[in-house]
């Protein structure tokens, strides 16, 4: 099984791609090569493979990446399957986690993530919780998106190294964390991980 994250950016005419287009590309390079892995279409349209079990991390990552620039955000849908077709390209790939994705993707009207699986509970189980969670997500300010980013990709550093790097004191980052919602995240993302190595 593999999982498809099928993405655009919300408002991207509104700023310009000079800035937000190099850091998502950082992003999905840390995934593998593009456009076997990973590929950028209609300018402001992606489409990641990665392992279902690390999808939501790669998601909220990807929102933390977007969400530090203004006026902008990016709508998310995790397709779960098979892929029965390799292309060179992954837009030419096929399998039910593309179409999976795929229609999750245009299902997405008021929500900003969502998650399509063959697994109808864990569907509606962990849809529910992301909506929840976006309450928060949503609303991250930049000074948020980059505090969590930052946490995200450095699982190992405690406060005071995080401190250091975003030159800032060890009690901002505490307080910045609590108001991001970071440690209800990191249990999501906890529980989304064991739900799905479960089933898949």
């Amino acid at each position: 099984m593999t999982s498809i994250i099928t993405g655009d950016i919300i408002n991207s005419k509104k700023s310009s791609p000079k800035l937000w287009l190099q850091a998502l590309k950082t992003i999905l390079n840390s995934y593998g090569n593009s456009p076997l892995v990973w590929e950028i279409y209609r300018g402001d349209s992606f489409q990641l493979e990665i392992d279902p079990k690390d999808a939501l991390k790669a998601c909220i990552l990807i929102k933390a990446t977007i969400k530090q620039f203004e006026n902008i955000d990016v709508r998310l849908a995790i397709g779960i399957g098979e892929k029965t077709y390799q292309s060179d390209k992954i837009t030419e790939s096929n399998g039910s986690a593309f179409v999976n994705s795929g229609e999750c993707f245009e299902a997405l009207k008021k929500t900003t993530l969502a998650i399509k699986s063959p697994f109808d509970e864990f569907d509606t189980t962990i849809n529910i919780m992301l909506e929840l969670a976006q309450l928060i997500l949503n609303n991250w300010t930049s000074t948020s998106a980059i505090l969590v980013k930052t946490t995200l990709e450095n699982p190992d550093l405690n406060q005071n190294q995080l401190a250091d790097i975003l030159d800032r004191t060890q009690g901002n980052i505490s307080q910045g964390l609590k108001r991001a919602g970071y440690d209800e995240i990191s249990k999501l993302l906890h529980y989304y991980k064991t739900q799905i190595q479960h089933l898949c």
